[in-house]
């Protein structure tokens, strides 16, 4: 059962550039080390924070087997396979190599904005292909189009081969209306960084995470207090984070965790058009908040 093997934190996976914008699987393989040595229940390979609508299908499936090779069984991967697009995602379903893949995030259709029926009709056509389960990617922010719980739930109860949620829709009352009425084996993730620790109270189980990235230790440990409602403990940790999360989301991601991870050292800190870096003040302000917290 999905639940059983996808609780806690999973990291939805930068991709990494060279200067001339190709691939940096060395700088890859550091993260995908340091993230899971630092804590990470779970990996997400090519999710939105992978800057997917830039990579060529091709970059793809390298960068699917790539991960494979390098987590090496350690922690279960999921694979980002969604867009706009419902006959192109069936046949990615039908010949992406899935074959070590816990699950399959895909989020729901952007720009189009198609109707909840439109939606409902998407997943429907996905969940009678796919050979893994789906978890469903709830984004409002960067499709366009808001699924509404009724949408989920319907969603949830009617496919059981549709197996959880990616919530980010930042509506603390829609996240209340799935966990309410969800199945009991359907599973509630979080996609909102700054709003997980009082998600977790309200019943979700853990996060597709930016943030987990480059503050993996401190994350993935507040993520583990919230499950063991130590919200006390949990808190301290999360207060530290706030500033954090502002920085990581002031201009866009993946441009936020790039730069931390940067100074960090683990990354060149390059990034594919339309997206650039970060500017200077607030890269001044990543470099400040490393120096505070003694990190990197």
């Amino acid at each position: 059962m999905l639940r059983d093997k996808l609780i806690g934190t999973g990291v939805a996976l930068i991709t990494p550039f060279k200067k001339n914008m190709e691939v940096d699987y060395v700088a890859l393989e550091r993260v995908i080390n340091y993230v899971i040595t630092n804590g990470a229940e779970y990996v997400v390979t090519l999710g939105t924070t992978g800057e997917t609508p830039t990579l060529s299908k091709e970059e793809k499936i390298e960068l699917i087997l790539f991960t494979y090779q390098v987590v090496n069984d350690r922690v279960p991967i999921v694979v980002g396979i969604g867009g706009n697009n419902t006959l192109t995602l069936i046949k990615d379903l039908e010949s992406f190599p899935l074959h070590k893949a816990t699950a399959v995030l895909s989020a729901s259709p952007y720009y189009n904005k198609p109707s909840q029926e439109g939606i409902y009709q998407h997943y429907k056509a996905l969940a009678e292909v796919t050979p893994k389960p789906i978890i469903l990617y709830n984004v409002p922010g960067r499709t366009g189009r808001n699924m509404t719980a009724a949408t989920t739930l319907k969603l949830a109860k009617e496919f059981p081969i549709i197996a959880g949620i990616k919530e980010a829709s930042g509506d603390m009352t829609q996240c209340m209306q799935i966990l309410k009425d969800k199945p009991a084996d359907f599973l509630a993730l979080s996609g909102d960084d700054n709003l997980i620790m009082p998600q977790i109270a309200c019943g979700m189980e853990g996060v597709i995470s930016v943030a987990a990235n480059c503050l993996p230790k401190q994350f993935t440990e507040m993520i583990r207090l919230s499950l063991k409602h130590d919200f006390t403990a949990a808190k301290k940790l999360n207060d530290q984070l706030l500033e954090a999360y502002d920085l990581l989301f002031a201009e866009n991601n993946p441009a936020g965790v790039k730069a931390f991870l940067a100074e960090m050292g683990l990354i060149e800190n390059h990034l594919r058009l339309p997206l650039v870096p970060l500017s200077a003040g607030l890269q001044q302000a990543v470099q400040a908040y490393l120096h505070k917290h003694k990190l990197g």
